[in-house]
């Protein structure tokens, strides 16, 4: 497997040269300054620059289980140096979080917790998972369920990423905004939060 990974490290070498080596040796030399600070799920089939289409340096990525957001005052070192070093020191205008339809780590909590004790650190992980999923109206149809605690996650994690001061600060000055965004990964189609309608609604009809 890892020679499949080492062959295609050579190709993109290979596929490198030219106008596009120079676009990477220059944001080598030059620094990052990206748009945005993108907080997505670890699984691998939602990759953060092919689904916006982004060249490298254009995302700074944060990637883990269900994509979470731990609050500050229970803080995983890992998210929240993200957080700080994308918003105090690459000065980021935007930061979104996104989920997506199909989520492993939402169906888990969904399905209760206890048939992963045996792996603590996910355990404690998806506990804040759980939660959401405690809270949500009855939905019969279990399809709509884990869909609307997939959205419902996303919301929670934008209402943690408050409790961060830099990004409190930042949201002050004006200087910076939240979005929340649900991928999905069976039709390839972005739904973007509407705050003003307190619903998700397509990508497409916002361009």
């Amino acid at each position: 497997m890892t020679k499949s990974l080492l062959r295609g490290h050579r190709k993109f070498l290979q596929n490198s040269l030219g106008d596009e080596s120079e676009f990477l040796k220059r944001l080598a030399s030059e620094g990052q300054s990206p748009d945005a600070l993108f907080i997505g799920c670890s699984d691998s089939r939602v990759v953060p620059e092919l689904l916006t289409h982004s060249t490298p340096g254009r995302l700074f990525v944060l990637r883990n289980v269900a994509n979470l957001v731990p609050v500050f005052s229970d803080p995983d070192s890992s998210v929240g140096a993200a957080i700080e070093y994308a918003v105090s020191h690459l000065k980021v205008p935007h930061i979104i979080v996104c989920g997506h339809y199909g989520c492993g780590g939402v169906k888990a909590a969904i399905d209760g917790l206890d048939p992963i004790r045996e792996l603590p650190s996910l355990f404690d992980w998806l506990s804040e998972v759980k939660e959401v999923v405690e809270r949500l109206e009855p939905i019969p149809d279990k399809e709509q369920r884990w869909k609307r605690a997939v959205e419902e996650s996303v919301l929670l994690q934008l209402k943690n990423l408050s409790t961060y001061t830099q990004v409190v600060q930042a949201l002050a000055k004006g200087t910076l905004q939240l979005h929340g965004w649900v991928y999905d990964i069976h039709t390839l189609s972005l739904l973007v939060y509407d705050s003003d309608k307190d619903v998700f609604v397509p990508a497409s009809g916002l361009l």
